[in-house]
């Protein structure tokens, strides 16, 4: 059996995140690893139906991910989390429980700047922010705090998803965990 490990990717909206965490799932994978990625949207969705924006509820949001990738990855399975997590109070209560249960644990700060989400732009939220039909838009007017000590800081406006990807799957490596 394969030693299991949360790897919380945190950034912005339209950092890469998602788009970083599948390429590194494909890889790992490929290398006889059981994966899950565990999307923001889909979890929104099934797990944290119901749930606004405000700080309290993207802190429940994010302490539920937190336990679902916790329990997968103590079971041997890479729990692969890409999700804004926008406050480091939240962050740090889900690498908490991790160090209590002895879990793996990496925080990847995808760091890509404001300027270039915006052109990227998947959902069209920075649109909409700016035509006034969004409020409460991470790293606009919502507040994001950037984590002050990542496992790993990716800058992915100078990179392939590819070298970023590969980049995690190196820190992981470095770890013993891929």
């Amino acid at each position: 059996m394969t030693t299991g490990a949360t790897v919380w990717l945190t950034g912005l909206p339209s950092a890469g995140k998602t788009t970083i965490a599948y390429e590194l799932a494909d890889r790992l994978r490929a290398g006889g690893h059981r994966v899950e990625v565990l999307d923001g949207d889909e979890i929104r969705e099934f797990i944290s139906a119901g749930l606004g924006f405000s700080r309290e509820d993207r802190h429940t949001n994010v302490q539920r991910i937190g336990f679902v990738a916790e329990l997968l990855a103590r079971n041997g399975v890479k729990a692969l989390v890409p999700v804004i997590a926008p406050y480091a109070d939240s962050r740090d209560a889900v690498r908490g429980r991790h160090e209590e249960n002895g879990t793996p644990y990496l925080e990847i700060h995808v760091a890509t700047p404001v300027e270039v989400c915006s052109v990227r732009d998947v959902k069209g939220l920075y649109a909409k922010q700016a035509a006034g039909e969004l409020t409460g838009l991470t790293g606009v007017d919502d507040p994001y705090e950037e984590p002050k000590t990542p496992d790993l800081r990716i800058e992915s406006q100078y990179q392939t998803v590819q070298e970023s990807a590969a980049s995690v799957y190196a820190l992981l490596s470095e770890r013993g965990l891929a």
